[in-house]
């Protein structure tokens, strides 16, 4: 057999395997994240409701079905599962390190996401004007408000499952609620100031300063609940 044969026959290794998936992974990202990005230019300009899907991928320079692959609706455009995801803070307290409780993991991670600019903080120019649009869009106000009664569910019921609390146990939904509303809180100062036209970085050192009052207002058996517990030597 001709080494040109052999090569064409060769099967790809296990690492060339996970190479070309992670490298379709990144392609579909950011051809996510482009049409998406293309979308809230056109809503912004003209109003969620005047613009079309078939606008959408025209100027993104994609086919209609494309844009349908990635966004099964015209408001996942907008709150692409991705990022604005009912999972948010669960995935904030799932990895948390032993000793750490719920609250802790929840308020470092925000305070993580300030400090590097984040997105999923608002920390970008137009941020203000975005949730203008978006309030002002009763499908997409309705949709902001399920996806944080969303969050506070699913990281009440994984409290819940973590600690072994017993049915009709309401101290998860609480600790879960008073987070949510920390969280609330912040977008809600971040929202304001980008209103005013302040800088993403003063809004960022404005919003630390408002997680540490709020984690100060928060009681001792929020910060503490759900610690993990810490191995045995």
């Amino acid at each position: 057999m001709s080494d040109i044969t052999h090569s064409r026959l060769r099967v790809p290794t296990r690492a060339e395997e996970i190479l070309a998936v992670g490298l379709r992974d990144e392609k579909r990202r950011q051809a996510r994240r482009h049409i998406a990005e293309v979308a809230t230019g056109l809503f912004l300009d003209r109003g969620f409701a005047r613009v079309t899907i078939a606008e959408v991928a025209r100027t993104a320079e994609v086919s209609v079905n494309t844009v349908y692959t990635y966004f099964p609706s015209k408001e996942d455009l907008v709150f692409y599962p991705q990022e604005a995801s009912a999972q948010r803070m669960v995935e904030m307290v799932r990895d948390r390190l032993p000793g750490e409780s719920a609250a802790a993991a929840v308020l470092g991670a925000l305070r993580g996401e300030l400090g590097h600019g984040d997105r999923m903080t608002g920390l970008t120019e137009g941020f203000g004007r975005f949730l203008e649009m978006v309030r002002a869009e009763p499908t997409l106000a309705v949709r902001l408000d399920s996806i944080g009664r969303e969050m506070v569910d699913a990281l009440a019921a994984t409290l819940a499952a973590e600690t072994g609390a017993a049915p009709g146990d309401r101290l998860p939904r609480l600790v879960a609620a008073q987070l949510g509303w920390a969280q609330e809180q912040l977008f809600r100062e971040v929202l304001e100031r980008s209103r005013a036209g302040e800088r993403p970085e003063s809004i960022a050192q404005a919003a630390l300063d408002l997680l540490d009052t709020l984690q100060g207002l928060l009681g001792e058996q929020v910060l503490t609940y759900a610690t993990r517990t810490v191995p045995a030597l």
